[in-house]
C-alpha cells in the first residue's frame, strides 16, 4: 500500500509493477525514495505533448488515454486501464535529445500514477543497462531517420504518380476543349460570311426573320437529336446526300455528315427551301450546316469542362484541403475521388465494379486518412492482378460499423505471409518497388484513429480487405 505520510511506494510495491519486476533491492530502493504517488481526477491531463519531459509515469489504477496533435487536433491512439503501464519522458536516457512530451497521457477516470523524476529515471537506466541503453539509442536514431528517409520517398512517390495521374486524366478533355475552341472560331467566321452572302440583298426582311427562326429550329432539332445506330447513321447520310446533290450543293457529301448528327433530313430541308427560295438554297444550307456545327462544338466544350470541373472537385474530394481534418462524410464520395484520382494507374484490363449500398450513412472521420486507406488498399490490389482482372468495391453494414470491402481476383496472399503484412517495413514486392509501410499506415489509421478493424480473407482468384469503421464516434 502506498505509504500515506511519504505519498510513496515501498520497494517491494514497486516490484509488483511489472516494468521494474527484475530490479535488485536496492534498485527497487533508489526508485520507491526518489518516485512519488500522485492522483489526477478524471478529465484532467497527466501530462501535455509538447511541454517539456519532467517526469516518467507509471499507471498505478484507473483508465487513461494517450492522445496526439495532428494539425490541431487530438488524435486518441490508444485507451487502456491495465496497470503497470506507462508513458512520459520514455526517451530520458536519449542523451542531446530535445526532451519534451512526445504525446499527451489524460485522466478517463479517475487514476493514480507512480511519477519518477525525468533526470532519475535516465540516470538508472544509463548506470543500470547501459549495453541496452546503447542498443536503445541506436534502434531510435537508425529508426527515425529510415523512417524520415523512407517516408519523404514514399510521399513523394506517391504525389508524383496522383500528379501524373491526375494530368493525364486532365489532358484529355482539355485537349478537346482547345481543339473545339479553334474549330468554333473557324465555323463562325464561315458563318459570318455566310450570313454576309444571304444579307447582300438577296433576301427581304421578313425571309430574314424566317431564316433567324430557322437557325433557332435547326439549334433545337441538334439538341434533342435522337442517337442512331451506325447503320441508321450511313443511311440517313446517303438520302440527305443524295438530295443537296440534286440541289446542285457543292459538297453535299461533306454537309451530309454535320446536318444527319443535328438530327436534320431532306423533309425538314425541302420546307427551308420555301422559305428561301430554290436560289438561295446552297448559302442557306450551308449556314444552317455551321450553325448545328457551332451547337456541337460548343456541347463538346462544355462537356469538356464539365469533366476538368469533375476532375477538380475529385482532387479537392481526395485532398480535402479545404476541409476540416475530422469532419461528417460519405464514404461513397471518398471511394469515387480515390478511383478517379488512381484512374491512369488502373489497367484496361482490369473492370472496376462498384457495390455501393447508398442506404448507408455519413460517418464521423478523418477523410484525407480514409482517403489515404483506400489508395493503399486499391493500389495493393492493382498490382495483385497484373494487367488484367476485376476490382470491386464493395460497402456494407454489420450491426452498428460501415464496411468497405476492397476485392481483387489476384493470386492471392500465401499463408505463410498473411500473419506479417500488417507489420512496418515487410512487403511482397520485388526489392525497390515497396516500403512496406502502406499496411502499416493503414492499420493505424483505421485501428488506433478510427477505433474500428481492417481484416484480410485471401485466397487464390479472391482476396478482401475488409475495413471496419464505427457509425458513431463513441464505439
Amino acid at each position: 500500500m502506498t505509504d500515506p505520510a511519504t505519498n510513496r511506494l515501498s520497494p517491494d510495491e514497486v516490484r509488483t509493477l511489472f516494468l521494474f519486476e527484475a530490479l535488485t533491492q536496492e534498485q527497487l530502493r533508489v526508485l520507491s525514495e526518489q518516485g512519488t504517488v500522485e492522483t489526477r481526477a478524471a478529465g484532467t491531463p497527466v501530462y501535455l505533448e509538447g511541454e517539456p519531459a519532467t517526469c516518467f509515469f507509471v499507471l498505478l489504477s484507473g483508465a487513461v488515454a494517450l492522445r496526439r496533435r495532428v494539425h490541431g487536433d487530438d488524435v486518441e491512439v490508444s485507451r487502456t486501464e491495465q496497470r503497470g503501464v506507462y508513458g512520459g519522458a520514455m526517451q530520458a536516457f536519449v542523451v542531446g535529445l530535445d526532451q519534451v512530451y512526445q504525446n499527451s497521457m489524460h485522466a478517463i477516470t479517475d487514476v493514480e500514477v507512480f511519477q519518477l523524476p525525468a533526470e532519475v529515471f535516465g540516470t538508472a537506466m544509463r548506470e543500470w543497462f547501459p549495453m541496452a541503453v546503447h542498443l536503445l539509442e541506436g534502434l531510435f536514431f537508425g529508426m527515425r531517420n529510415q523512417q524520415a528517409l523512407v517516408g519523404e520517398r514514399q510521399r513523394l512517390l506517391a504525389l508524383g504518380s496522383l500528379s501524373a495521374g491526375l494530368t493525364h486524366e486532365l489532358n484529355n478533355p482539355a485537349a478537346a476543349a482547345v481543339r473545339a475552341t479553334s474549330s468554333l472560331r473557324d465555323r463562325v467566321a464561315g458563318m459570318r460570311h455566310k450570313l454576309a452572302m444571304i444579307a447582300d440583298g438577296r433576301l427581304d426582311g421578313r425571309q430574314l426573320h424566317d431564316l433567324v427562326e430557322l437557325q433557332d429550329k435547326a439549334v433545337k432539332r441538334a439538341a434533342e437529336a435522337a442517337p442512331m445506330s451506325a447503320m441508321q447513321t450511313a443511311d440517313a447520310e446517303d438520302a440527305l446526300a443524295d438530295w443537296l446533290e440534286e440541289q446542285d450543293i457543292v459538297g453535299g457529301w461533306d454537309l451530309a455528315a454535320t446536318l444527319v448528327a443535328g438530327g436534320v433530313d431532306a423533309e425538314w430541308l425541302t420546307k427551308v427551301a420555301t422559305y428561301t427560295g430554290p436560289e438561295n438554297i446552297d448559302p442557306v444550307v450551308r449556314w444552317l450546316a455551321y450553325t448545328i456545327d457551332t451547337e456541337q462544338l460548343m456541347r463538346e466544350i462544355e462537356d469538356a469542362v464539365t469533366r476538368i470541373s469533375g476532375l477538380v472537385a475529385a482532387a479537392k474530394q481526395y485532398s480535402q484541403l479545404d476541409r476540416a481534418p475530422y469532419q461528417t462524410v460519405d464514404v461513397h464520395e471518398l471511394l469515387d475521388a480515390t478511383l478517379t484520382m488512381l484512374a491512369a494507374k488502373i489497367p484496361t484490363g482490369v473492370r472496376v465494379v462498384r457495390e455501393y449500398d447508398r442506404s448507408l450513412p455519413a460517418i464521423p472521420a478523418y477523410a484525407a486518412e480514409l482517403n489515404q486507406v483506400w489508395t493503399n488498399l486499391i493500389d495493393n490490389a492493382l498490382s495483385a492482378m497484373g494487367a488484367e482482372g476485376t476490382l470491386t468495391v464493395h460497402t456494407g453494414r454489420e450491426d452498428e460499423c460501415l464496411l468497405v470491402d476492397i476485392v481483387d481476383t489476384g493470386p492471392g496472399i500465401p499463408d505463410e505471409v498473411r500473419p506479417r503484412i500488417f507489420e512496418p517495413f515487410f512487403t511482397t514486392k520485388p526489392v525497390g518497388e515497396g516500403t512496406g509501410l502502406g499496411l502499416d499506415i493503414s492499420y493505424r489509421i483505421v485501428v488506433t484513429k478510427h477505433h474500428g478493424d481492417i481484416r484480410v480473407d485471401s485466397q487464390p482468384g479472391h482476396t478482401v480487405f475488409r475495413v471496419v469503421l464505427p457509425i458513431e464516434p463513441d464505439q
